[in-house]
């Protein structure tokens, strides 16, 4: 969506705080040995208090209030009783939901606990890419040289990228205009960012894989060959100048 008025993005950003602040409590909750319902179901109620609705829930019917993936899982993960997490695990928490007819959408990986496993430095990497391409975005920017930037820099730290999954438009619905905002380098991706505009820009750092596939589950995006995948999201209205990170409530960068 583009922002028209005052009144809409007041609206944006009580979703996008909803969102954001749901993010942040859940990665401080979680625990070893906890499962991942009871983290969603974490997640689920303060959505509630904020009176947010879950937008993959509400929109495709995803059994919880949140994805919440663990280690080779890369995105749109199940958060099942089945599901225990542990200490070292790569967790990814992804928050999106409605208020009052506004979507926001973000999401971040973090290690569990001790990096026993050594993951820290690829979330880190994520982290930092992702700030650097924001900060990069405004009215009249080629979508594509975002992805170029975000491969490139990718490449730079030792990491691919997942080509397969893609950030988006967001504001009056989940999936809006633009559709993709890829990871990489697309030449054929001829658009441009718009001023006012609502996007949800999205990181998916790889250690080796280059596509997420499905695990027959109907949901889960997982590697096939052992690749770990972290990723961080905001959502951010475009300006002409500095972007407004309306979901700077996660605090994945502090």
């Amino acid at each position: 969506m583009s922002i028209t008025n005052p009144a809409e993005l007041v609206g944006m950003k009580k979703i996008s705080e909803a969102v954001g602040t749901t993010l942040r409590k859940m990665r401080e909750y979680a625990r070893p040995g906890m499962t991942a319902k009871e983290l969603d179901d974490y997640g689920g109620q303060i959505l509630q208090e904020f009176g947010a609705k879950s937008a993959p829930r509400l929109t495709y019917g995803f059994p919880g209030w949140t994805c919440i993936s663990l280690n080779n899982e890369v995105a749109h993960g199940i958060p099942s009783e089945h599901k225990i997490l542990k200490e070292g695990d790569l967790v990814n928490i992804d928050v999106s939901a409605e208020l009052d007819g506004f979507w926001a959408d973000n999401g971040g990986s973090f290690v569990l606990g001790e990096d026993k496993h050594n993951h820290l430095k690829l979330v880190n990497a994520s982290k930092q890419i992702l700030h650097k391409a924001i900060h990069q975005i405004k009215g009249g920017v080629r979508i594509a040289d975002i992805g170029k930037l975000i491969e490139t820099e990718a490449k730079k730290s030792g990491y691919r990228v997942i080509r397969n999954l893609v950030g988006h438009g967001v504001g009056r619905s989940l999936h809006e205009a633009p559709s993709e905002i890829p990871c990489f380098y697309d030449r054929f991706n001829t658009s441009r960012f718009r001023k006012n505009s609502i996007v949800a820009v999205e990181t998916f750092i790889s250690t080796k894989a280059t596509l997420a596939h499905q695990n027959g589950d109907g949901w889960t995006f997982v590697t096939n060959d052992g690749s770990f995948v972290a990723q961080h999201e905001h959502t951010i209205m475009i300006t002409d100048g500095k972007p407004v990170i309306l979901t700077e409530s996660n605090e994945i960068w502090n």
